[in-house]
Order: structure tokens, then sequence, then C-alpha cells
């Protein structure tokens, strides 16, 4: 099933998914690395800007995705599965936004965003595994043609 948000046949939102997760996850290891190493420097600056980048991201896939997902047809199952992943991929952008502004005030802000982090990216790991499903499961943003 084709999806329209694509250029020359290939879908946009997978290709730019993967800025925000790598931002996200990329954060999420520096705030390890910093409870590993017992140092705030450089990881909470590293967490900080890679967050930031995994937001901006996030929000670049997001507008391909909403096309998409508005070209499924209503009450079927991959709007379904398009609604639940983009419900919680908004959610993750939230908790990513709080984070980042808890830590802008101060870069040594630490427990609270760390739990948001360990939220966010649990939730991102239920969502990757819903946009799989779209894409290995029922085709999305896949041509019948490379199907067979």
């Amino acid at each position: 099933m084709r999806t329209p948000a694509s250029i020359a046949g290939h879908p946009i939102h997978p290709m730019l998914v993967p800025i925000a997760i790598g931002g996200f996850v990329i954060s999420f290891a520096a705030d390890i690395m910093r409870l590993a190493s017992g140092n705030t420097s450089p990881w909470d600056m590293l967490a900080y800007y890679t967050m930031i980048a995994g937001i901006i991201g996030a929000l670049a896939a997001a507008v391909p995705g909403l096309i998409d997902l508005l070209s499924f047809p209503a009450g079927g199952p991959m709007r379904k599965y398009a609604l639940m992943h983009m419900g919680i991929n908004l959610t993750v952008v939230a908790l990513y936004a709080c984070n980042a502004f808890l830590r802008h005030g101060d870069m040594r802000a630490f427990n609270l965003p760390f739990t948001l982090s360990v939220v966010a990216v649990g939730l991102l790991l239920v969502s990757g595994w819903l946009g799989g499903a779209m894409v290995f499961g029922a085709g999305a943003g896949v041509a019948e043609e490379a199907r067979k």
C-alpha cells in the first residue's frame, strides 16, 4: 500500500524517524553514562542537545506520518494502528519537551528528567513495534509490486 507522502515511491516518514529515535536514544545513553561515571560533564550537555535534535526530528517525521495516516481507510486496522502509533509518539515528544524544559533552566537537573526519559524510551519501543507491524505486517508504505 503506497502512501501519499513519498519521494519517487519511497515513503518519507520512515526516512525521518531515525533522526528522532537516534536523538532520544543517544540522550538516554548520555544519561546512563552520567549515572555510571558520576560526572555531569559532558553527559548533561550531550543529553540535552540530542534530546532537542530528537524533538525536531520527531516533529519533521510527524508531518508525512499524518499525511500517511489520513490516507488509510477509516475504520480499518491500519488506521487503528496508525492512531495508536501517533498518540504514543505525541506523548513521547511531549515528555521530551517537558524534559528539555526542565533541563534548560538547570542543566544539572536529573532525577525527574531521567525518569521522563525512561518512560519516553519505553513508549518509543512500543510505538516502534506498532510502526513495524504496520510496515512489515500490513505493508504500509510498501508498493504492491515490491511485496510480491
